[in-house]
C-alpha cells in the first residue's frame, strides 16, 4: 500500500513493490517523482525526515533537514521589525525569496541512505519513473495550476523558474503539459554517479558556483561537509496503544505525545465527535503544547532540549488542572510561526512488514522561486524559519539544524503495527496528527472518515476552525471565550495506512492530490505452469 499526495507519486511506488522492491524502495522512488509532479513542494535541494518500521520491529528516524550555511551569521539579516505580525520578515524579503534564502539541502543524502539501509533496489531503479515523467511531461493538476497562479508575481522575478511555470508569462493552466528537459538530466547525473555529485562531485561545484554568483550564503564546503542524523524515535502511549514519532529538531513527536497525555484523563469518546467539549478540550490542549513548543524546536546541538519532561505522563497530570471545562483560557504561547504549510507526505508499507511515513519540503511553496542555471533544481528556502534577531533559541547560526513541525506518526499495539500516518501543514501538523489519533482511537473512525473529519488549530490567538464543523458549535466555542475564525482547510493532505491482520487500507483526503494505491496477490505458486504436460510420467506413489 502506498499513499502519496499525487496519483504518479503513487504508481512510482508501486512500480516499485512490483518489481520485488520494499517500502523503502517505493518511498524513494515516490518522493523523486513527486519532486517533479509536485515541484512546488519537495525537491532534492530541500529537507525532511522519515520514520521507519523495519519488518523486525526495529524503528529509526533519520533526519535530513536542512543545516544553515557556514557563511550565514546571527545578523547575516536585517529584521523589520521587533514585533508581531513582521518579527520574522527582513529587509528586501532576502530570508524568504531569492539566493540568500537557501539552506544546505539534506533530501537527496537522507534519500539515498534510506535506500542503501533498508531498500534491495538500485538508485539507478528508483528514480527512472521520475526522470520519466521530467522527460516526457505530465498534466499540470488544478492544484498546482493554482499555486502557479497565486504565485506568479514572485514566479516572475525569475528567469529561470518563470519558464518553466510562466511561458510567454502566462501562468500554465490545468491540463497543460509540463516538461522539465534540464531537471531530467539533472536525475540522469544522479542515477549514473549517485549523491555524491551533489555533495562532492559535479553537480555540486556547478551549483554552489551558480549560486555564489547570484549572492547565495552557499558554498560547495557546506554541501561537502553535509551529513545526516539517524536518531531514535520519541515514543509515548494513549489508551494502549504505542506511538513513535520524530524527536528534536522536529517539534511533532514530543508535541503529539503532549497532547495526547493532556487528554487522555477525559472521556471524549462519551462527549463526541465535534462537540463543543471535545473541541474546547482539545484546542485547550494544542493551546499548552504551543506555550511549551519553543523548548522542544531548536537543534538539540545548539539548544538544551527538555524532551522527557514534556513527554512524560507526570508532566501532563501538572499542566491538565490548567484546562478549564467552562472557559478558554490564555496560555502564553512563545513559538516562531513561518514554517510553511507547503510540504509533502508519503505513507507506504509492504506486505513484509516494512513501514516508512516521511514528511519532506522545500520550506515554502516553490521554495526559494528560483531554479538553479542549468539544473532544473528549484532550491529551498529554509532560512525563513530562522530568527534573524541574534541571540535567541531560534536564532541564525552556522551548522544549526532548521526546526520543523513534521509529525510522522506509526502507532501499535501489542506490538503489532495499527496505523501509520502523516501530513503537509507546518507548524499546524502536530495538531491535526493528534486530531486524527482522537479521531482513530477514540471516535472509531474509519480510516478515510478520520483523515477527512473537519480539523481545528490554534497557537492561543485565533481558533482556526474548517467550515465542516457545525456553525451552532462555532458560536459556542466563541462564548466560552475562543477566538473563532472560519477556514477553509487547516493544513495539507494527510496520508495514511491502516493494519488489520493480514489487510491493510490506504486514505487520502481532499486537501491534495492524495492518492491511496494497493497491490495484492502476485506471483504463481511455486512449480505452476500454463499447461502441464500429460505425456510427463509421474513418479510412483509410494504404498
Amino acid at each position: 500500500m502506498a499513499v502519496t499526495n499525487h496519483p504518479l507519486a503513487s504508481s512510482a511506488a508501486m512500480e516499485m513493490l512490483a518489481d520485488g522492491g520494499n517500502a523503502a524502495d517505493a518511498t524513494v522512488a515516490a518522493l523523486f517523482t513527486l519532486t517533479v509532479v509536485e515541484p512546488m513542494m519537495v525537491g532534492i535541494f530541500g529537507g525532511g525526515c522519515a520514520v521507519i518500521r523495519a519488518a523486525d520491529g526495529a524503528e529509526a528516524v533519520i533526519d535530513g533537514l536542512c543545516t544553515a550555511p557556514a557563511r550565514a551569521a546571527p545578523d547575516a539579516f536585517t529584521p523589520v521589525s521587533d514585533e508581531w505580525p513582521d518579527y520574522m520578515e527582513t529587509v528586501g524579503r532576502e530570508n524568504r525569496v531569492g539566493p540568500r534564502s537557501i539552506a544546505v539541502p539534506g533530501n537527496l543524502r537522507a534519500w539515498c541512505e534510506t535506500l542503501d539501509r533498508f531498500g534491495r533496489l538500485s538508485l539507478e531503479r528508483v528514480i527512472q519513473p521520475a526522470i520519466r515523467h521530467a522527460e516526457r511531461g505530465f498534466p499540470i493538476t488544478p492544484y498546482l495550476a493554482n499555486c502557479i497562479a497565486e504565485h506568479a508575481d514572485d514566479l516572475r522575478l525569475d528567469r529561470e523558474i518563470a519558464a518553466l511555470f510562466l511561458p510567454g508569462g502566462k501562468p500554465l493552466a490545468a491540463g497543460e503539459l509540463l516538461v522539465q528537459s534540464d531537471y531530467a538530466r539533472t536525475l540522469r547525473q544522479i542515477a549514473e554517479e549517485g549523491p555524491e555529485t551533489l555533495y562532492s562531485g559535479a553537480l555540486g561545484r556547478k551549483t554552489a558556483e551558480g549560486l555564489r554568483e547570484v549572492g547565495s550564503f552557499l558554498a560547495f564546503e557546506d554541501l561537502a561537509g553535509y551529513r545526516t542524523k539517524h536518531r531514535d524515535p520519541v515514543r509515548g502511549s494513549y489508551r494502549g496503544y504505542d506511538l513513535v514519532g520524530p524527536p528534536p529538531p522536529c517539534s511533532g513527536g514530543v508535541h503529539v505525545v503532549q497532547m495526547l497525555n493532556l487528554l487522555e484523563a477525559f472521556d471524549v469518546r462519551s462527549s463526541g465527535f465535534g462537540t463543543t467539549q471535545t473541541l474546547h478540550l482539545m484546542i485547550e490542549a494544542i493551546k499548552i503544547a504551543a506555550s511549551d513548543r519553543r523548548a522542544a524546536t531548536a537543534d538539540p546541538d545548539f539548544v538544551d532540549v527538555p524532551v522527557d519532561r514534556l513527554l512524560s505522563k507526570q508532566y501532563g497530570d501538572r499542566r491538565r488542572p490548567e484546562i478549564d471545562p467552562a472557559r478558554a483560557n490564555a496560555f502564553e504561547p512563545q513559538v516562531l510561526v513561518n514554517e510553511s504549510a507547503n510540504t509533502t507526505h508519503v505513507t507506504v508499507a509492504d506486505g513484509e512488514g516494512n513501514i516508512v511515513t516521511s514528511t519532506q519540503t522545500i520550506n515554502s511553496l516553490f521554495g526559494a522561486r528560483m531554479v538553479i542555471p542549468g539544473t532544473g533544481i528549484i532550491p529551498n528556502n529554509y532560512m525563513y524559519l530562522f530568527d534573524p534577531h541574534p541571540g535567541n533559541a531560534l536564532s541564525l547560526e552556522p551548522g544549526k539544524r532548521i526546526t520543523s513541525g513534521i509529525s510522522a506518526f506509526i502507532a501499535s499495539r501489542n506490538g503489532r503495527p495499527v496505523f501509520a500516518l502523516g501530513l503537509p501543514g507546518a507548524h499546524r501538523i502536530p495538531s491535526c496528527v493528534f486530531q486524527a489519533i482522537v479521531n482513530l482511537i477514540d471516535h472509531g473512525m474509519t480510516l478515510q472518515q478520520a483523515v477527512e473529519a473537519p480539523r481545528v488549530f490554534t497557537q492561543g490567538q485565533v481558533v482556526e476552525i474548517e467550515q465542516g464543523i457545525a456553525a451552532d458549535v462555532r458560536a459556542e466555542l466563541a462564548a466560552l471565550g475562543h477566538d473563532v475564525v472560519d477556514v477553509a482547510h487547516v493544513a495539507g493532505g494527510m496520508c495514511a495506512i491502516a493494519f488489520e491482520e493480514n489487510m491493510m487500507e490506504g486514505a487520502a483526503c481532499w486537501r491534495a492530490d492524495g492518492t491511496p494505491m494497493g497491490m495484492s496477490g502476485g506471483y504463481a505458486r511455486e512449480g505452476v505452469s500454463f499447461w502441464p504436460d500429460p505425456t510427463r510420467r509421474r513418479a510412483p506413489v509410494a504404498e
